[in-house]
């Protein structure tokens, strides 16, 4: 149905227009594609965009691992931890695993520590799709096998990371005074990020060779980093730049949600910086994830909100306006039936906002190729990167016909739509109907938008509720939500979703909170209700308060209040002398400095 009705659309508004509307994202509101992607294997992918200042291209992990006959495909599917670790035993400085039980053991660490099979399969025989964040060499592994299977994700985190003001992210000028926490291709201990997963890692040539990193095999290192970097060694080099189509260069392109995305910046900055070394390996990469999760997930929910004030009102909220919607969290992960129903109505409505999102940017999607190829509005070169606000704005004006060639374009949408209309009436009468009804939507723009959206087909949905649940992690260890099945009559209705909060979770907010900022990082005294304030207003997080628009009794708040408390008690990061909330606070469990 998708490719019949886009042949149409090309026929009567051009082949270029199609292409560019034909899409489920809007790259200059949310750089990150409209699809499922895995956040626990973007990482390395981010670590490589550091070290080497370009996108990733293909490495030799499947050239290394199988070097049998056969397709592509068919040596990907060979591509097991039994296979890893055969060839780790034979070729490597690994001794103690040559018996058969030994190499069980050691694809079971693989597993555990450094790879994970396609679609979370358990077993030695399975394909490896991802590989995990152990060690900076995990960079050197080319899984995903296409960096674009990542869905824009790493590309938007660097960017956000190194703050740069191009169009591009390009590596640092070597002695530059002015690198920040993430220079891009400079020194490792440069950067914060690299410098947190490089241990043992020295440099023997140029910068931008990909053989130029060794192991210092002097250095101590845990068994997860060790297994990284045998894998490693085994590849020889790192992979190489994107070759063919694919762009080499990293977008500078950064979300709307300007705020939420310099506060993901500060947390990583903040909090790697202060427990890269302090945490045990296992705890620190699990609480980075998180951060990850709770920073992207902010930064989800605020561009959704922003679009559809852009849609009202023509205009992208300025920076202080700007935050993340309101959710209710349900602090009993799902053990309270009443708790967990509040909390599933109150994402489900975060989830409908989201339902609606495609015609908000497929009505963007439209504008932006109006307005782009407008002779008057071309020449005002307005920038859109690394923040398209401002272009935004400009479609807004466009949209809501206060701008000067906003009559110009739409009348061209009007004769377009009508001249589609007419080639849709056959096969596609419900689009059809909608661009005649200019009664019900007199805005020729809109109409456009609300006929087109639903001929993208009916996966669209689908791809979108994906990287929703890609980015809160539904159901994962270290989520921010969780999704059941209600049926009602015998009959099953859609997922529906709650926003929890693991312990993984309440480790990152609390030890994340718990730091003063500066040049030289300390833990503060936090009180618990600040703890709580602040968590609502940085990421929209309401535990003890409704909110807005929700109405929810007291007893219960109070309920999940005592539950939060009481969690936070059992993993140690709460105390308190008696029952007075003033004299409730968090602690950290790893102490950078004695409190005062």
């Amino acid at each position: 149905m998708a490719s019949d009705a886009r042949k149409i659309v090309e026929n009567v508004l051009s082949p270029n227009m199609a292409r560019d509307i034909w899409s489920a994202r809007y790259e200059y509101a949310l750089p990150i594609s409209s699809n499922a992607f895995e956040l626990s294997a973007v990482l390395p992918a981010v670590l490589y965009m550091f070290r080497f200042g370009q996108r990733r291209g293909r490495g030799q992990f499947l050239d290394t691992i199988v070097s049998d006959e056969g397709t592509r495909p068919q040596r990907r599917r060979k591509a097991t931890v039994e296979r890893v670790a055969r060839m780790l035993v034979s070729s490597s400085d690994l001794r103690g695993f040559e018996g058969e039980v030994e190499q069980a053991v050691l694809g079971d660490l693989l597993l555990c520590f450094c790879v994970e099979n396609a679609n979370r399969r358990e077993g030695r025989d399975q394909q490896i799709q991802r590989v995990a964040p152990a060690h900076y060499f995990a960079s050197w592994v080319d899984l995903p096998e296409s960096v674009t299977a990542l869905r824009n994700v790493p590309e938007t985190i660097v960017a956000m990371l190194a703050a740069q003001s191009g169009d591009s992210v390009e590596p640092t000028e070597a002695g530059s005074s002015k690198t920040g926490w993430f220079p891009v291709a400079d020194k490792f201990e440069k950067n914060t990020l690299l410098h947190a997963f490089s241990r043992g890692v020295v440099r023997s040539g140029k910068r931008a060779i990909q053989t130029s990193d060794r192991f210092d095999e002097h250095e101590p290192v845990g068994v997860d980093e060790l297994l990284t970097i045998r894998l490693a060694q085994q590849l020889k080099a790192a992979p190489d730049r994107p070759r063919g189509n694919e762009t080499r260069k990293i977008s500078n392109q950064r979300p709307i949600a300007e705020r939420a995305a310099e506060e993901f910046s500060e947390d990583i900055r903040l909090f790697v910086r202060a427990y890269a070394e302090l945490m045990p390996r296992y705890a620190f990469i699990d609480t980075l994830e998180s951060c990850m999760t709770v920073g992207m997930t902010a930064i989800l929910t605020s561009v959704v909100d922003m679009l559809f004030s852009w849609s009202d009102t023509g205009t992208v909220p300025r920076k202080h306006e700007q935050a993340p919607a309101c959710i209710f969290v349900d602090c009993s992960n799902g053990m309270d039936s009443k708790l967990r129903n509040v909390a599933e109505q109150s994402l489900d409505d975060l989830m409908r906002r989201v339902e609606r999102l495609p015609e908000v940017l497929m009505t963007l999607r439209l504008l932006d190729h109006l307005s782009r190829y407008n002779s008057r509005i071309k020449k005002l070169n307005v920038r859109k990167r690394p923040y398209a606000t401002e272009w935004l704005n400009l479609l807004g004006e466009v949209l809501h016909e206060r701008h000067q060639e906003a009559s110009t374009i739409h009348g061209r949408m009007e004769d377009d739509g009508n001249q589609l209309a007419e080639a849709l009436e056959k096969e596609y009468h419900d689009a059809a109907a909608v661009l005649h009804d200019d009664e019900g939507e007199p805005n020729a723009i809109r109409r456009a938008a609300a006929a087109l959206t639903p001929l993208l087909g009916y996966r669209l949905r689908g791809n979108l509720m994906g990287m929703v649940d890609s980015t809160l992690q539904t159901g994962r260890p270290n989520g921010l939500a969780r999704k059941r099945v209600k049926t009602r009559g015998g009959r099953r209705r859609p997922d529906v979703r709650s926003l929890v909060v693991s312990d993984s979770t309440l480790d990152y907010l609390v030890h994340r909170h718990l730091l003063r900022k500066g040049k030289q990082l300390h833990q503060r005294p936090l009180p618990f209700v600040a703890f709580l304030r602040t968590i609502r207003e940085r990421y929209g997080l309401y535990v003890d308060a409704a909110p807005p628009g929700m109405a929810i009794s007291n007893e219960l708040l109070q309920a999940n209040r005592r539950i939060l408390e009481r969690r936070l008690r059992d993993l140690g990061l709460l105390v308190g002398v008696n029952d007075a909330e003033s004299m409730k606070r968090l602690r950290a469990r790893f102490k950078l400095v004695p409190e005062v």
